[in-house]
């Protein structure tokens, strides 16, 4: 196949929907990135999936429902917070995006991301027969957070976002700076269930 010059449309290129072995299978899901204030600053909800596997709550979205219903509702039946306990954060949405291979097709996932302040740190994992099934969680500050996403960059990446977002805003009114250590999260945040 002749290398097309710059600048031009490429004439025999094929894009990735036109060649059959790079086509992908798309998934939407939605999400939120939870967090409380603490003195120190936020603490960061992250749900443990079991090996070195962390995640947002996130889950697909349904037909007819719109991205923040379905960041809420899956956040909901995850953590088992209640929309009427977050407070969605105005002006803040991110994404993640990444592929991966299932029943040999390769899917390319695209999570969007809201950011909501939760008015309990109490959590409740649901108990799911399919799908995502979360063992444990923690709140963690945002240098914790971040080490226990690992090797998940996307994940890392909205994160910061996500914290980079607040402390902006918590400059802007006066507010402390929340960059610090977080003396009301133990180290290793709360893994598990609280009874």
């Amino acid at each position: 196949m002749p290398i097309p010059k710059p600048g031009s449309t490429g004439g025999n290129l094929r894009t990735n929907h036109e060649h059959p072995a790079a086509a992908h299978h798309k998934e939407i899901s939605a999400g939120v990135i939870v967090f409380r204030r603490t003195s120190e600053g936020p603490a960061f909800l992250i749900l443990y999936n079991g090996g070195d596997y962390w995640n947002f709550p996130k889950g697909k979205i349904q037909m007819e429902e719109r991205s923040i219903e379905a960041a809420i509702r899956e956040t909901c039946e995850e953590t088992g917070i209640d929309g009427k306990d977050m407070r969605v954060i105005k002006d803040f949405r991110t994404q993640e995006r990444f592929t991966f291979r299932r029943d040999r097709k390769t899917i390319a996932k695209t999570i969007i991301f809201y950011l909501a302040e939760s008015r309990t740190m109490r959590v409740r994992l649901a108990e799911k027969t399919s799908g995502e099934r979360h063992r444990g969680y923690g709140w963690f500050p945002y240098r914790e957070g971040t080490r226990i996403l690992g090797k998940y960059r996307e994940s890392q990446r909205v994160l910061k976002e996500a914290y980079d977002f607040l402390c902006r805003k918590s400059d802007r009114r006066g507010r402390p700076h929340p960059r610090g250590a977080n003396a009301h999260v133990p180290r290793g945040g709360q893994a598990g269930r609280e009874p």
